[in-house]
């Protein structure tokens, strides 16, 4: 019996494991591709078709490369950028401007020109002053620009206090009270398309109520402008945040969880208003992609304080992966050359980043013979992990590969040292 546990590794989407961290190194990134597939078909199915005229957008920020702009593009979402570089990234990739979206809370001109010139679909407006600069840039441009104003519900959702974001005191979007002044302004601009409004209530929201107080919120506001100026909302776009599954492995919700209750809402308040349903937009980010992703570390340093603690050390950490650092993101994770095994030991896994606080799993369950050399596989790290990563200590950042049916892609080449100090020169010949 024991022959057959020892030959006993993690596979996903039919990819061993412990061989791809022999085949590509670690620590390395790796997303099934079907389960990326599987979330935005199911969004398509349940929310896209099912309710006329809506959309959805890929928050990219969650995770964003080539090969991703790719899937989401064959999928038939939008995406959603937040910056100059990730508008390059989608325009390199050849995804149809007019199904981005543009966000942020301070869009340099530049970015506007870049978003103006590419003709996306959208500009999110996050403050007063942005809708100037835009009316400018389109007017030289020849353009009309499509914008949302983002506003802000003054909703609390429970979640993290850094990743709430529809409260009053957010960073984020337009306070309530400034919505008539701004909606009389941009109407009054003659190169501005005002189409709606956006809101986005924060990140890892577990439950619905939170969208439909943020829906009756907009809905009145939607009301009194219609009264006010004429103004009626075209598009609603509710934005992102959808909870994913936690530490415990609890499935993630489906979607319809989320939108079918809001859908309902806002049918209901438009109706009580006598207001035109407006098209309804989502911006789901971690939701698609945050489960696609494992990590998977080499096991190096192993300290036994004894009657205290065990750490277990892996050749990655917060330079990967700095979420448990920033705001105390919980993780699991299996030895994957060891499964099937008895757990019987408790130990905690940190990085290798020179800082105290940088420290992946507490208490985390593992087998008593876990060894240096054994690799790790962190689940739930497709969002945030990549894209937040970071050089600290000159350590290179890892490869991405994705898995499909038994087969494994390169998507993006782990960063070498030469790579490191590709931008660096020296001051004196020495």
């Amino acid at each position: 019996g024991d022959e057959v546990t020892m030959k006993t590794n993690l596979c996903y989407d039919g990819c061993d494991l412990v061989e791809l961290a022999l085949k590509y190194g670690t620590p390395l990134y790796v997303f099934s591709k079907k389960m990326i597939e599987g979330r935005c078909s199911e969004i398509r199915e349940q929310f896209i078709k099912r309710y006329e005229g809506s959309s959805a957008y890929y928050a990219g920020k969650a995770f964003l490369t080539l090969a991703m702009c790719q899937i989401v593009e064959k999928e038939g979402l939008g995406l959603d950028v937040v910056s100059g570089g990730e508008l390059h990234i989608a325009i390199k990739a050849h995804f149809p401007p007019e199904r981005i979206i543009f966000h942020g809370n301070n869009k340099t001109r530049q970015e506007i020109e870049m978003a103006v010139d590419q003709g996306v679909g959208r500009i999110a407006v996050d403050w007063e002053g942005e809708i100037d600069v835009i009316d400018k840039v389109a007017g030289l441009k020849g353009k009309r620009a499509s914008i949302l104003l983002r506003v802000t519900p003054e909703v609390e959702a429970l979640t993290h206090k850094y990743i709430r974001t529809g409260h009053r005191g957010s960073k984020f979007g337009i306070p309530l009270e400034r919505i008539p002044y701004v909606v009389k302004k941009s109407l009054s601009l003659q190169n501005l398309n005002l189409m709606g409004f956006h809101f986005h209530l924060g990140s890892q929201i577990e439950d619905y109520r939170p969208y439909i107080e943020a829906v009756d919120v907009i809905t009145k506001v939607m009301s009194d402008l219609r009264d006010d100026f004429g103004f009626v909302t075209k598009e609603l776009d509710i934005g992102g945040g959808f909870g994913i599954e936690g530490f415990e492995k609890t499935m993630s919700k489906p979607i319809s969880y989320f939108v079918d209750p809001v859908m309902e809402r806002i049918k209901a308040r438009c109706s009580k208003f006598e207001l035109p349903m407006p098209s309804i937009a989502i911006e789901p980010g971690r939701w698609i992609v945050g489960e696609a992703g494992i990590t998977l570390y080499t096991v190096g340093a192993i300290k036994e304080i004894p009657g205290s603690i065990t750490y277990v050390s892996v050749d990655g950490g917060m330079s990967d992966n700095p979420r448990p650092a920033l705001y105390d993101a919980k993780y699991y994770a299996e030895v994957a050359n060891k499964m099937g095994r008895p757990k019987d030991k408790i130990v905690t896994v940190v990085g290798r980043c020179c800082e105290s606080g940088d420290i992946l799993i507490e208490d985390l369950a593992v087998p008593s013979d876990l060894k240096p050399g054994d690799i790790l596989a962190v689940f739930n790290t497709g969002a945030y992990n990549y894209s937040m990563a970071s050089n600290y200590n000159m350590l290179p950042k890892p490869a991405v590969v994705f898995v499909d049916k038994g087969k494994d892609m390169l998507v993006v080449e782990r960063e070498t040292y030469d790579d490191l100090l590709a931008k660096q020169k020296f001051i004196f010949n020495v």
